[in-house]
């Protein structure tokens, strides 16, 4: 018998369509707000237990979510404190909102569901996201307490009457829509759970499974087994983040590791985070292997809200330089249903920013100071993330300039001071700069590197995706020190000395040879100089200016210097007027064979640099061949 009918105290009929059209693109998020819900309702009927406000009998906690593809019903039932008619009356048929032109005034700007949602208060309504009509049966803790049944259609009317609960908690039964069907899937929902789910503090149950247990013995002795259905639960209710790091041993993170990333390497470390003052946070983060590679991974750390997952784009929350971490992050100082712009504007959301970058350059340092020689071993995958919040963070910086590390051809490493005192006395040019010389691909330009060791100076390797941009931000930070590629002059010019270097070649001979070079080289962009240099230097070297090059680099990495990087790319080619191939060269009657030792010579410079290719390799073998 129906007991009441009435009007749901809103002040626009336009609700219902706006949740079903609007929110359509975020429809599978009404699992996550209805099982979130009946989790909170057995949570509270707990409190009550330990306030000494409930004195009946506590059963096992459990959620159940079942699907009726033949009823087209999913239920998401509970055994939690229940509600009474009046309860029923005051927190579902009033949504929190204060009028419709407020309303659609603020939802013109929602990006997602989850904003709506988050800011009105309609984590029950999101139902009808996927339900015609939705039904709650349901008995409250309280003593002598009657069954109440709440149904609506989707408009603004609804009806309550006496319900058919037998035991206190809730069912809410939604009556699955033609558009939704998919949920009605068990694998759809199974999805969804896993999702949303997976670490929920109260079982969670989802159907059947089937598993083998001891049934006697056959005849000859054997055991037996049987099949037999048991509950399906879904999720793990105490994930190790809400235990204390002493709980816990190194393969309780690497197990964890391993469930939420089963195809990937394991980690190197983990920060085990656990504050709980001036907000609420816990939470463990990996440090994963990267292999000295920017693998862009992003959205491989999840945010939950006591223990509901909300989302794995946690911009904002974890700096932009952590953001290839992998791991989880639960604070309950985060709302459940949160916005971009929300976290973008919350005083929550920047302290925990801040206390991130604070604990990861806390462990930084401690694995430094504690074995520096693993340390050192970790350094291609750490050095990603230190080099990037080096860049982008400069309080980061501040701490990291002590265990970021800097490492040379001979695979030694150095801390900033540590390199500054090795380089200092060899590496210091007559204008009191020290000139740091480092190589990208140390395989390519060995030649170059061991003309620079010949002179006693040391070559550092900056081979990373981020070291163009790391480089600039050392050039700032650190005082009269220059960082030039080893390969971006010649080496009297990368680190000039008061040393004067005569030239064993007159004026005329000096402009003669660059005349026979200049006809020689018919590749464009190569603009020729005759250098007084040492004698046992490369007859012919091909360069490109640093600036030039470093700008042509951030271009090609998206650094926001397309002038650049349109730019066509302009050499140096360096003849060596006191090597002997120059003397040899003028010494020549034929000016073909003149072009042609020019030629090769610099075919030779182009191939020191990878730069000599196609028909030019193939012509350069040919002739080399015939010298033979």
């Amino acid at each position: 018998m129906i007991q009441e009918k009435g009007t749901i105290s809103i002040h626009t009929e336009n609700i219902f369509p706006i949740i079903k059209k609007f929110l359509y693109s975020d429809h599978e998020i009404f699992l996550r707000e209805l099982v979130s819900n009946a989790v909170d309702a057995i949570q509270k009927a707990k409190r009550l237990v330990s306030m000494g406000q409930f004195h009946g009998e506590l059963d096992a906690p459990l959620v159940q979510v079942k699907v009726d593809a033949a009823a087209k019903t999913i239920t998401i039932s509970d055994n939690g404190i229940g509600m009474t008619a009046d309860e029923i009356k005051k927190y579902i048929n009033q949504i929190a909102f204060s009028g419709a032109e407020d309303f659609l005034a603020k939802f013109k700007d929602a990006k997602d569901a989850n904003e709506i949602i988050g800011q009105f208060g309609l984590g029950f309504y999101s139902a009808f996201m996927v339900a015609e009509r939705v039904e709650i049966q349901t008995l409250s803790y309280q003593k002598g307490a009657a069954t109440a049944r709440w149904e609506n259609d989707g408009t603004t009317e609804f009806e309550i009457r006496e319900g058919s609960r037998t035991e206190r908690g809730t069912d809410v039964i939604l009556y699955i829509n033609e558009e939704n069907k998919e949920f009605l899937e068990k694998y759809r929902l199974q999805q969804i759970l896993d999702k949303y789910a997976k670490f929920l503090p109260v079982p969670v149950q989802f159907g059947t499974r089937t598993e083998s247990e001891p049934d006697g013995e056959d005849e000859e002795g054997k055991p037996k087994y049987k099949s037999v259905e048991v509950p399906n639960i879904v999720n793990t209710t105490s994930p190790i983040w809400t235990k204390a790091p002493s709980e816990l041993k190194d393969e309780d993170y690497l197990n964890f590791y391993r469930e939420l990333y089963p195809f990937g390497d394991d980690p190197l470390f983990w920060i085990h985070l656990n504050v709980d003052y001036p907000f609420s946070l816990t939470g463990v983060l990996y440090f994963p292997k990267i292999k000295n590679e920017i693998e862009i991974q992003r959205n491989k750390i999840k945010l939950f809200s006591r223990q509901v997952f909300i989302t794995d784009e946690v911009k904002d929350i974890v700096p932009e330089f952590l953001m290839l971490l992998h791991g989880v992050i639960d604070s309950p100082d985060i709302p459940l249903n949160v916005s971009r712009s929300f976290l973008q504007a919350d005083s929550n959301v920047k302290k925990i920013n801040t206390y991130i970058t604070k604990k990861v350059a806390d462990k930084l340092a401690e694995l430094f100071k504690n074995d520096r020689k693993s340390y050192e071993e970790k350094w291609n995958d750490i050095g990603v993330f230190v080099k990037y919040g080096a860049i982008s963070e400069p309080k980061f910086w501040d701490r990291a300039k002590d265990f970021v590390l800097l490492s040379n051809t001979q695979k030694e490493f150095f801390t900033l001071g540590e390199y500054n005192d090795k380089v200092k006395e060899t590496q210091t040019d007559k204008n009191g700069n020290i000139v740091y010389l480092y190589t990208v691909n140390a395989d390519r330009q060995d030649g170059y590197i061991q003309a620079a060791n010949k002179k006693g100076y040391d070559v550092l390797v900056m081979d990373s995706p981020l070291d163009n941009h790391f480089i600039s931000h050392l050039e700032r930070d650190l005082e009269k020190t220059q960082i030039k590629r080893v390969d971006a002059d010649v080496l009297e010019k990368l680190i000039e000395k008061d040393e004067v270097i005569e030239s064993k070649l007159s004026e005329e001979q000096a402009k003669e040879l660059k005349e026979i070079f200049e006809k020689a080289i018919t590749k464009p962009g190569m603009e020729v100089t005759v250098e007084n240099l040492n004698e046992e230097a490369m007859p012919v070297s091909v360069t490109m200016d640093e600036f030039m090059r470093r700008m042509k680099d951030m271009a090609a990495l998206g650094g926001g210097m397309g002038f650049y990087g349109s730019m066509p790319d302009r050499f140096k080619v360096s003849i060596n007027a006191n090597h002997p191939l120059a003397t040899k060269i003028l010494a020549e009657s034929n000016d073909d064979t003149r072009k042609a030792l020019a030629h090769q010579a610099f075919d030779l410079a182009l191939l020191a640099q990878g730069m000599l290719t196609g028909a030019d390799l193939t012509n350069f073998v040919e002739r080399n061949v015939k010298l033979i």
